[in-house]
């Protein structure tokens, strides 16, 4: 008789596939994003749990399971933090795009299956990986705009090696193709993701009243970059004329 398959945790190729090219026909569709992460992680996960497991810091994020959340909710406790701080540059990050920490949470519960394809503490890593990703776009620099957001997902990319965060990239670069300049400002950031220090690691909760050019510095992320912003209209406006 013939064994049933198993499907690897974090692994479904066909569901990662159609929601990248819904992706590319609608970038915006944030609930596919995650379609993909959860579909493509594989082992992402656990190589994370494992490397946060050979440093002190790792190890008490993995043990105490802070939720970022609580801090990123608080918008009054965020614009009393001092001008010029991480904390305020994530609220005026935040406050500009017209997001919240709870609207990614909203937007990931209608993207993922709802099956659990991650497991135990590695569940946290997964949640601790997506509720903090705006904060690293606040930390590195990248807008929320079509371009600075596969940018940060090359970042990401070169921190975390996921296979979700590469197809995701690579339909940033088809999106983007006709742009040398906007493909150098994708290669950038993975160039930049390698030459930072470990973000998932951080402990975001103690850095958010620093200053955001010291948390810079500490975590070796550079000058924020320069580029030209391209909105998801701007490329559809693109397509229409071409």
């Amino acid at each position: 008789m013939k064994r049933p398959t198993q499907r690897r945790p974090g692994l479904d190729v066909r569901r990662a596939l159609r929601a990248a090219r819904e992706l590319v026909h609608n970038p915006d569709d944030l609930p596919k994003v995650f379609t993909v992460i959860e579909s493509l992680s594989g082992r992402t996960m656990s190589y994370i749990r494992q490397r946060l497991e050979r440093s002190e810091g790792g190890r008490r994020l993995l043990r105490d399971q802070p939720q970022i959340v609580d801090h990123l909710l608080d918008r009054a406790r965020l614009a009393a933090l001092p001008e010029g701080s991480l904390g305020r540059a994530y609220l005026a990050f935040v406050e500009r795009e017209g997001i919240s920490a709870e609207g990614i949470r909203d937007a990931a519960s209608q993207g993922e299956s709802g099956h659990g394809m991650f497991d135990g503490v590695e569940t946290y890593v997964h949640q601790r990986m997506r509720d903090t990703h705006d904060l690293w776009h606040a930390a590195i620099g990248y807008g929320g705009d079509i371009l600075g957001e596969v940018a940060l997902l090359a970042f990401t990319l070169a921190q975390t090696r996921n296979p979700a965060i590469a197809l995701l990239v690579g339909v940033g670069l088809v999106k983007t193709i006709g742009s040398p300049v906007a493909r150098a400002t994708i290669l950038e950031g993975f160039r930049r993701g390698r030459q930072a220090a470990w973000l998932p690691e951080q402990e975001w909760e103690s850095m958010l009243a620093l200053p955001l050019d010291e948390v810079r510095d500490r975590l070796r992320l550079g000058a924020p970059p320069v580029y030209v912003p391209v909105t998801t209209a701007e490329l559809r406006a693109e397509r229409e004329a071409a």
